[in-house]
């Protein structure tokens, strides 16, 4: 795990020798590799012994272990760097390839990498494919799911997908009197079809006073009776209005 995450901090590095750069060759690009300052050098390897013995690369057939060899020249630019393990003089083991482009150094992906590189890379594109396409979706209560190809740009904005639904909804007239028409317009054509029973003591607050029946068949108050025929004259003559006498108890 540790070495895979090494292998993948690698892929995120560069490095190049501002000195050197100039002077790049088939002869020098080994000593541009070898120094110490690469961080993709290992300093234990078969290259830092024959350095050190001041032998010639040809030396490195016949040792056994890590070395780094020069696999592939495309003067003046390019040149392909492979590390790799020797076992015997005609047997090695490639581990990583390394690639020098302009004088920088750079680690090349191993096939691992690269397929999982394609495989995000698919699937990024594939999300991206479907969220375009469910842009163009429309439904309809009467016609379900369509499809609307008429505008090129599709707007990611969901509230704004939403207002244009709703600007071309108005233009159509298929819908139904249900879909039209607000809940509680339709409870209230139920409640006016079916009322509700009423309680027997609302049914005496309810029924009409004399007063009532009066003004609602037309007829006249005390007020209007007044102005129409004067004041009521109350005559008294002949009617003697004291209060009989008292009986004394015996």
């Amino acid at each position: 795990m540790a070495s895979r995450q090494m292998a993948n901090d690698h892929l995120r590095l560069s490095w190049h020798d501002t000195q050197m750069m100039a002077s790049l060759s088939p002869q020098t690009v080994m000593d541009y590799f070898c120094r110490r300052s690469n961080p993709f050098y290992e300093h234990i390897c078969n290259n830092e012994t024959i350095r050190m013995q001041r032998l010639g690369p040809e030396h490195l057939h016949n040792m056994i272990g890590l070395e780094y060899i020069l696999l592939h020249v495309a003067e003046p630019i390019l040149y392909v760097i492979r590390k790799q393990h020797r076992h015997n003089p005609s047997e090695a083991t490639p581990i990583a390839d390394y690639y020098i482009i302009g004088g920088t150094v750079y680690k090349a992906p191993d096939l691992a990498n690269v397929i999982n590189a394609r495989i995000l890379n698919t699937v990024v594109n594939l999300q991206s494919a479907f969220e375009e396409a469910s842009g163009y979706a429309r439904y309809h209560p009467n016609k379900g799911y369509t499809w609307d190809f008429s505008s090129n740009k599709v707007l990611s904005d969901k509230s704004k997908s939403d207002k244009k639904d709703a600007s071309s909804s108005k233009e159509e007239n298929s819908g139904t009197l249900f879909q039209k028409q607000r809940v509680d317009m339709l409870l209230a054509e139920l409640l006016r079809k079916f009322p509700p029973p009423i309680p027997p003591m609302l049914q005496n607050l309810q029924q009409p006073t004399p007063a009532d029946e009066m003004s609602s068949t037309g007829g006249l108050n005390a007020t209007e009776m007044n102005n129409a025929t004067g004041p009521l004259d109350i005559k008294t003559e002949g009617v003697d209005m004291k209060p009989p006498p008292e009986k004394k108890s015996k």
